[in-house]
Formats: C-alpha cells, structure tokens, sequence
C-alpha cells in the first residue's frame, strides 16, 4: 500500500502572500474559534481593519442569531477536518462592522501549519446573486403559465403559484421532489431517459414534438399539455426551467372543429353524389324531349303557324340550354374525382391550350402572350381546365371593335406562385367582383353573352383543390385581371 502523502506545512510568509493575493475573503480561525489572520478583501468586505478582529471569536462577524449555535459546529469540524461547504441546504448570513447584515457563501478548508490545524474559511457576498435569484423568482411567479425548474437530477428546485393551481399541489410539497411526480405512470420509467437525452443537447425547445403529451395532477387526474423547455444557467449548476401549459380546452375545441370538418367534408360528398346522379338521371327525359322536338321540328315544323313555330324553336333552344347546364354541373361534380398530383410543366400546358383554342385565337385576331411559367405540383386535368376557362373568357368578353390582348403571367411570393391572365377587354364594376365565382352567375345579358354562368365556379373549385386563393381586379371598359395562387409544395392527393 502507498503511503499517504504527508501535509505541506506552511510557513507564515508563504501563507501571507497566497492569502492577501486571493480576490476572496479569507479568514484564517484556530480550534477555539478565533481569527488568526485575514487578508486585505477580508477588511474591505467585512469594514474591519484587520487589527481590530485578530483574536476576536469568529462569531464577531455574525448575526446574533448565530453565536450560540456556532462554537459546537467550530468543535465538529476540527473534530474530522475536510473540504466542504459550510450550511448546505441552509441559507448564510455574515455581519459588518456597522451591524449590515447580507448573504454570504462559505467554503471550509483544513490547513496544516506549524501551530497546528487551522480552518481557512473562504467567504464570498452573494448580495447581487441572491437579487439576481429575486427577481428570476418575481418572473417565474407572475408567469401566466405553469413554471417548474428542474435540476440535471430530475428534482424541481422552484415552481409558481400556477404550478400550484394547476397541479393541485402545495409549494412545499412538490420542492426537493423528482419531476416524475407530475407524469402520468406509463411514461413515467422512460422519462428519464428523455431528460438525459436534452442535457445532452440543451436548447430551447418544445417537448414531446409530434406526440401527444399528458401530466396528472395530485389527484392523479390526467390531462393534456403543451410543454416548452428552457436551458437556464444558474449559480447551482445547468437546470431546466419548463412551461406547462394545459391544453383540456384546445384539444376538445379541436375535437369539435375535425368532427365539424368531417361532418361538413361527408355532405359535401353526398352533395357532390347527389348532383351527379340529379344531373344523371335529369338527362335521361330530356333527351326523350330532345327527341320529340327533332320530330315535331322535321315532319311537323311547316304544320304549325307562326307562334306554334316560335313556340317550337324556344322549346328546342331551351332544351339545348338545359342540357348544356346539367353537363357543366356533371363536370362540377366530377372534379378531382379521378385526378392524380403530379408536377406539372404550366409553360408547356399553355401551349397545348394555345394549340386547343386556335381557331378562336384566329377568328378574334387574339394576341395571347404567354411569358415564362413555373413547374407545379397540381392536377394536370384541372389546371388545364382553369387556363382554358380564364383564357376563353378573357376571350368572350372582348371588345367588340379591338383585337385583344391576353397576357399569361406569373411571380413567386414566399411558398407560393401566383398567376395572373390580364386582358383589355371590356371589364366590369369590382361590386360585382366576388359574384362571378358564384355558381350560374351571369352579369351580362345571355343574348349578348352565351354560357353557362358555371366557367368561373369550376376555376374557383380547381384553385381550392391546390389550397389556393382566385380574385379578380377589373376596370368597366379598361380590361380585367384574374389572379390565382397555386402552393410550391406537392398537394395530397
């Protein structure tokens, strides 16, 4: 076995000059309890010179309320001289020469010298860290949210009176106690593992992001919460300072807000079914009609006189119309039924409906500029639908005694691209802006206007299908532009 090593004795020179070049307070005391020697910080902290205290007891620097305890605690320690930190887990006070009490934190250290072990006592004014301590405590207590602050052991050091109301637990009673205490039993042996792992990488952060977190309470009632985590650097050591927050409220508004959704999602769809099996069936008679008036039409039109004849010739238009409108419901109805997302060159759809709509380009003299446009993801169908729709619009409502111009833009906004289709045809009153989406909306006179009133419902129904938004800014005879916006990132199918 080696042998201990034997204690450095120091000499009083030696023991002087490392003393006084300390930027603590020391102060040397013998086993009676009596100052033998402090340094220069000693006098300055203390308002002591230092002839004034040497031979004093040491309990000349302390409250009152310390004398009669302290000689004993003075006999204790020489009694088994080591290193250590003087009233652990009590809170320390010293005295000035002018009676000023303030907090202090004392460390104890045997020294061996020529005349004997003497206890070299390192003291510090903690005055501004216990402030310091206050008014972190003021923070977490006006807090409007649960605050407990945890060491690395896992044990809560300080909670706020919401702590107290939430939880259901006195201050007292969950101090000095393992976090483990608020979390429910079946995650309870994981948990500190969790705490382990954010030691490891402290930051500032949510807990438990992507799973559902639940605490209980004294009573053992379990409750869902939002947790945030907080790394704090204190005088003790790294602890973390938790905000809890109890979402009871939030979880049930949301239950009703997805209940709600789905409910309105499921008569969506029965409405969707029942307009495509209304419309179904609806054409089924008027084709019987439609028949019976080609009939009447070619073996009985000249039979019949003048108002039989116009009488016949509304029949057969207003048949024609009615079934333009249910085949333009059907198409409502059936969109994004069947599609897929896929990315979608719009560039190169464009010209594919430049291709598809050239006749009329041609018949109108339309001057269609098409400036560079993004790749999305979309429905490639219904994209093509909403282009068409816009750009034969844009069309449609020309002036009469100009060739129009029709121009196809776009520009990225954050995440999202917007586009626009600018014409200078005859525009219309913005009071009217929001009723052209509206289903079977016409503002001008259908003699003039021929359609269904349905072109911009579909565009408004294919934009919402990408989780986007339609407007339109117009000025009556200066022209229009429809702007949509379509998300950068792939949509769900």
């Amino acid at each position: 076995m080696s042998t201990p090593p034997i204690p450095y004795k120091h000499t009083e020179l030696t023991f002087q000059v490392m003393v006084d070049a300390s930027p603590n307070a020391l102060i040397l005391v013998n086993k009676e309890g009596k100052i033998v020697y402090t340094n220069a910080f000693a006098e300055k902290l203390f308002q002591y010179q230092r002839v004034e205290i040497i031979g004093q007891k040491i309990e000349v620097l302390m409250p009152a309320r310390f004398e009669k305890y302290h000689p004993g605690l003075v006999k204790s320690f020489f009694t088994s001289p080591e290193f250590r930190r003087m009233g652990e887990g009590r809170e320390l006070f010293a005295l000035k020469k002018d009676k000023t009490e303030f907090p202090v934190e004392i460390g104890l250290n045997p020294i061996v010298t020529v005349d004997g072990t003497l206890v070299l006592a390192t003291i510090m004014d903690i005055t501004e860290r216990k402030k310091a301590e206050e008014r972190f405590r003021l923070v977490v207590e006006s807090a409007p949210n649960a605050m407990v602050l945890v060491d690395k052991k896992g044990i809560i050091k300080l909670v706020n009176s919401r702590t107290e109301k939430l939880f259901r637990y006195r201050r007292e009673e969950l101090l000095e106690q393992k976090i483990e205490i608020l979390i429910p039993k079946e995650v309870r042996e994981n948990h500190p593992k969790y705490r382990k792992e954010f030691s490891k990488n402290p930051e500032v952060r949510s807990m438990g992001a992507g799973r559902d977190l639940y605490a209980v309470d004294r009573d053992n009632n379990r409750f869902p919460v939002e947790i945030g985590l907080n790394p704090i650097e204190t005088f003790e050591g790294k602890m973390v300072l938790a905000s809890i927050i109890d979402i009871t409220e939030r979880k049930k508004a949301e239950e009703i807000s997805a209940n709600y959704t789905k409910k309105l999602e499921n008569k969506n769809k029965e409405l969707e079914q029942f307009t495509f099996i209304a419309s179904h069936d609806l054409l089924e008679p008027l084709k019987s009609i439609s028949g019976l008036t080609e009939i009447l039409t070619e073996g009985y039109y000249e039979k019949f006189d003048e108002e039989g004849q116009n009488s016949l010739s509304f029949l057969n238009e207003s048949t024609e119309r009615m079934k333009e409108l249910i085949t333009a419901l059907l198409n409502y109805s059936r969109l994004g039924q069947k599609s897929t997302i896929e990315k979608v060159d719009c560039t190169e759809l464009l010209e594919e409906i430049k291709v598809d709509l050239a006749s009329s380009i041609a018949q109108m003299n339309v001057n269609l500029k098409i400036e560079s446009l993004p790749e999305v993801w979309g429905y490639k169908t219904e994209l093509r639908l909403l282009f068409q729709n816009l750009i034969s619009n844009a069309i449609k409502f020309r002036k009469k005694d100009k060739n129009p111009n029709i121009t196809v833009s776009s520009q990225k906004i954050n995440q999202i691209w917007q586009f626009a289709v600018e014409d200078d045809g005859i525009g219309m009153d913005m009071k009217f802006a929001n009723k052209i989406f509206t289903i079977f909306q016409q503002l001008n006179p259908k003699n003039e206007y021929q359609g269904t009133g349905i072109g911009l419902s579909h565009c408004k129904k294919i934009v919402a299908l990408h989780d986007g938004d339609i407007w339109v800014t117009s000025q009556l005879n200066e022209g229009s532009t429809f702007y949509f916006t379509i998300n950068t990132k792939p949509q769900k199918s």
